[in-house]
């Protein structure tokens, strides 16, 4: 048997609320961590609180707690406008609350009130840390140093297909002024709310596995609250866009402070239309230089075709110089060839000449007319000359031609 009256749980648990209310006779204020939260079709909304070891996943505590939909409909937007961020499983608040004991439901907090500015810090913090992860891991640059395409004309789209932002961003690109090509496609994705991180990263993955055909993935959103951007502060999708295979270009819709991922990507435009206008212009980049580089090259060309043309006017020139020249020593030659030749011919004609007037001479001396002056005389026998005593005889009759005459004679 035991000392006392067994206590039915009932009355137990009465005793508790008892003590419950003597000890915390008014509200208290509790950090906690949300691990579940829901708001029901009255606007109630049911909370689970844990707290976990430092730096650690252990949960040292559990416990309920409610928001009432009166208070609720005034805390939820002042939180929200405050941090930018969502009351959502995974941050930490720091609430004002009645604790509350029931024989049923055991014990539980209804909150009364937040204080932003806790999770405001404990988000910096946590941001902080994710950026100093990524940063001891040696990946936070990673992305920045793969090298983009210098004509990134086939872009993989990680986007909402309902989003006005992707509608601004195809407009921008496939319309542009240049008349440049893009092929695009898109790989859907929830870019708000708790499924943003997985869903973007599973876009990341099936992007990686067809990664041959493009040359850059873009993740693009339309504008919106600090609220709305909260989910791209991730570890793990940051880790992703870090060291993904190929450059990622962002435009999360957003001017003010960066988000994590737009930290890690190799590059962060403000909007997706300024994404747009990033890969039009890296493309209108690559064709002014190639454009510089056909002048520069025309103009080599042109410029060593002058040189060129000037050299071999030079050489014409020159030619045209020893042409003429030689030409005139050519002509002097002749003209002095002609004049040696003229003389010789003279000389030449003069020695005939002379020559022939020594025959002139010769075959005047040797006119038989004038050897007959001389005192010669010819006998011819029968017409012919007697050159010897034994072409004549006795009785023949000869002839004597003197140069006055002629004598007829007849042998004895």
């Amino acid at each position: 048997m035991t000392e006392q009256e067994p206590l039915g749980l009932f009355e137990l648990n009465r005793q508790i609320r008892l003590i419950v209310q003597a000890g915390f006779p008014g509200p208290v204020w509790v950090v906690a961590e949300i691990s579940d939260f829901s708001v029901n079709r009255n606007g109630h909304c049911y909370l689970e609180l844990i707290e976990k070891e430092p730096d650690g996943n252990k949960i040292l505590a559990r416990s309920r707690a409610t928001i009432w939909s009166s208070a609720y409909r005034m805390l939820r937007p002042f939180f929200e406008s405050a941090t930018g961020q969502e009351l959502m499983p995974g941050i930490k608040i720091l609430v004002k609350a009645d604790i509350e004991f029931h024989e049923i439901y055991s014990i539980s907090l209804n909150i009364r009130d937040i204080e932003p500015s806790f999770t405001v810090g404990d988000l910096a913090r946590k941001r902080q840390m994710i950026i100093r992860k990524l940063q001891e891991a040696g990946i936070f640059e990673m992305n920045k140093e793969l090298e983009l395409a210098l004509v990134p004309q086939k872009i993989a789209v990680i986007s909402s297909p309902t989003a006005a932002g992707y509608g601004d961003f195809n407009d921008q690109l496939h319309n542009n002024q240049h008349g440049f090509v893009f092929y695009t496609h898109l790989f859907p994705a929830v870019m708000q709310g708790e499924e943003t991180s997985s869903s973007i990263i599973a876009a990341l993955d099936t992007v990686a596995a067809h990664g041959q055909f493009f040359d850059a993935v873009v993740i693009i959103r339309g504008g919106g609250s600090k609220l709305d951007l909260s989910s791209f502060d991730d570890y793990e999708l940051g880790l992703n866009v870090a060291q993904f295979p190929m450059p990622v270009v962002t435009g999360i819709g957003h001017e003010q402070d960066d988000s994590i991922i737009d930290m890690v990507a190799h590059t962060r435009c403000k909007t997706p239309t300024a994404v747009a206008e990033f890969l039009i212009s890296r493309v209108g980049e690559f064709e002014a230089r190639l454009d510089d580089s056909v002048q520069s090259t025309i103009d080599q060309v042109e410029s060593y075709l002058a040189d060129e043309k000037n050299a071999l006017s030079g050489i014409m020139e020159g030619m045209r110089l020893r042409i003429r020249g030689y030409r005139d020593y050519k002509q002097l030659a002749l003209s002095q060839l002609l004049m040696r030749s003229k003389s010789s011919v003279a000389h030449c004609f003069r020695i005939q000449q002379d020559k022939l007037a020594r025959y002139e001479q010769i075959a005047t001396l040797k006119d038989p007319v004038n050897i007959l002056k001389m005192g010669y005389s010819i006998t011819l026998k029968d017409g012919k000359p007697v050159k010897s005593v034994k072409q004549v005889d006795i009785g023949d009759l000869i002839y004597t031609r003197l140069s006055d005459g002629l004598i007829n004679s007849k042998i004895s």
